[in-house]
């Protein structure tokens, strides 16, 4: 799994970096975003959709996200 640190990064720069992510190009791949920014969630969420992704999300530290993006 890559991991892409994003603490920091307001949109739309986690959205660049996962987009130029080639990990995510065999099916199960899985690529874990770290953000501290809630409004990414969105941006990922929509991202996702459309790109027929799986997005799994969780929250370790109260405003630390982990999202977990998966090929599907």
């Amino acid at each position: 799994m890559v991991e892409l640190d994003c603490l920091g990064d307001m949109c739309p720069i986690p959205i660049m970096k996962l987009k130029q992510c080639e990990a995510l190009n065999e099916t199960g791949e899985q690529v874990m975003l770290v953000t501290d920014h809630s409004c990414v969630l969105e941006s990922i969420a929509d991202y996702c959709g459309k790109r027929n992704l799986d997005m799994h999300v969780e929250e370790p530290m109260n405003g630390i996200w982990e999202i977990t993006v998966t090929k599907v």
